[in-house]
């Protein structure tokens, strides 16, 4: 890891404190994920699966848009817009499900204000980083960030197990009401650099959002990064949500182990980014990615291949480790290396190519697993994901950067 002076320098306060407040929203998005999933699985695997989907389509539609609207606007006020509108629809929410209990109907609504905003708040802000902290600091900046959002996926769901036992869904509604009025009254304070509106641009904002797609097919780094993007998200994200509990299923391992598998992913990537924030990146940040990716491809192989638990463990963990090298060195490479008036819509192109990805090969992973079971799936991400990561290293431009 590099000790450079200038990246080991304290991070901007301004940062740390939105860090803070983003915090808390995501830590009460993810209790609210977990209450709006369990409510649904009442209903049925078909209805579950319909919520799931009316939060991805509107995202995955929206999300350039998204982008271009906040470099046009500011992120700053598209992010103040979107907890806003989202602080008064858990609050009605809350109030709705006291009175009417959860509706199939109720519940896919809000899961279709959840991905709108989303498609809108995403892109604005992942360019908060860039717009907060110097360039030279933001591998430290954003393996903070993503410890963090490790760290509220890991305690969301037993959080929303307890919102949800304690107040019902509206427990759990009333939770992330309060986390969206937090990061609110934080983003009242914190005002960041380059995010004043653009200048007028009669061709619309559909033309903005094309002009994104078209920088990023012209600069090699950024078109790499976001292949890459795809690569890891069609071969690792699968790993743990999909295939995990179908391969811990066909060994027959209790629900606990299963959890203990994916524990080690989700220890993994943290301990990476936790390290990586506090003494900073690899001096390349292309070689780290990719080596992220060799890495993970070992562990997932690992995993396929091994019936027996704690060798599954070690196996999820070298896939955290991987995962979170990736995204601790992928994250500072796109979004320092993006213009300033392109940060949005660069971040927006980044949840686009996770979005398509992960809907692509969940469905192919799916049937491969039924057909050939889910260890020849996996052992599939693992080649592929190893092999992306070997042509990123093979590859000048990104080898270099």
């Amino acid at each position: 890891m590099t000790t450079a002076t200038t990246e080991r320098a304290p991070l901007p306060g301004p940062y740390l404190l939105w860090l803070a407040g983003a915090q808390a929203g995501l830590l009460g998005d993810a209790a609210l994920y977990f209450a709006l999933g369990w409510a649904a699985s009442a209903h049925g695997g078909g209805a579950a699966g319909l919520v799931l989907t009316a939060v991805t389509v509107p995202r995955t539609v929206l999300v350039l848009l998204g982008g271009a609207v906040a470099d046009r606007f500011g992120a700053r006020r598209v992010m103040l817009a979107g907890d806003a509108v989202m602080l008064v629809a858990t609050a009605a929410l809350a109030v709705t499900v006291g009175g009417r209990g959860t509706p199939l109907r109720l519940l896919v609504a809000a899961a279709a204000v959840i991905g709108t905003v989303d498609a809108f708040y995403l892109p604005a802000s992942g360019s908060m980083p860039r717009r907060l902290v110097p360039v030279d600091r933001l591998p430290r900046a954003l393996a903070l960030r993503q410890a963090g959002g490790q760290s509220a996926a890991l305690l969301g769901a037993p959080l929303g197990g307890l919102l949800v036992t304690a107040g019902g869904f509206a427990g759990a509604a009333v939770a992330d009401a309060v986390s969206f009025g937090v990061v609110l009254l934080v983003l009242l304070r914190v005002r960041p650099r380059e995010d004043a509106p653009g200048p007028a641009a009669p061709s619309g904002l559909l033309r903005e959002a094309a002009s994104g797609v078209r920088l990023a097919l012209r600069d090699p780094l950024l078109r790499a990064a976001l292949l890459l993007t795809g690569a890891a998200a069609g071969g690792l994200l699968p790993v743990v949500s999909l295939l995990g509990p179908l391969l811990a299923r066909a060994h027959g391992w209790t629900a606990g182990t299963a959890a203990l598998v994916t524990g080690g992913q989700a220890a993994g990537v943290l301990a990476v980014a936790s390290l990586v924030a506090w003494r900073g990146a690899l001096p390349r940040a292309g070689v780290g990615a990719a080596a992220g990716l060799c890495t993970a491809s070992v562990g997932v192989a690992l995993l396929a291949l091994s019936p027996v638990p704690a060798v599954a463990v070690a196996g999820s963990t070298v896939t955290g480790v991987g995962s979170g090298l990736f995204a601790c060195h992928l994250g500072p490479l796109v979004l320092g290396g993006a213009p300033a008036s392109h940060l949005s819509r660069v971040q927006a192109l980044l949840t686009l190519m996770q979005s398509l990805a992960l809907v692509l090969s969940n469905g192919l992973l799916g049937l491969l697993a039924d057909s050939g079971g889910a260890a020849v799936a996996m052992l599939l991400c693992a080649v592929a994901s190893g092999t992306a990561g070997l042509v990123a290293l093979a590859t000048r431009t990104f080898r270099r950067a």
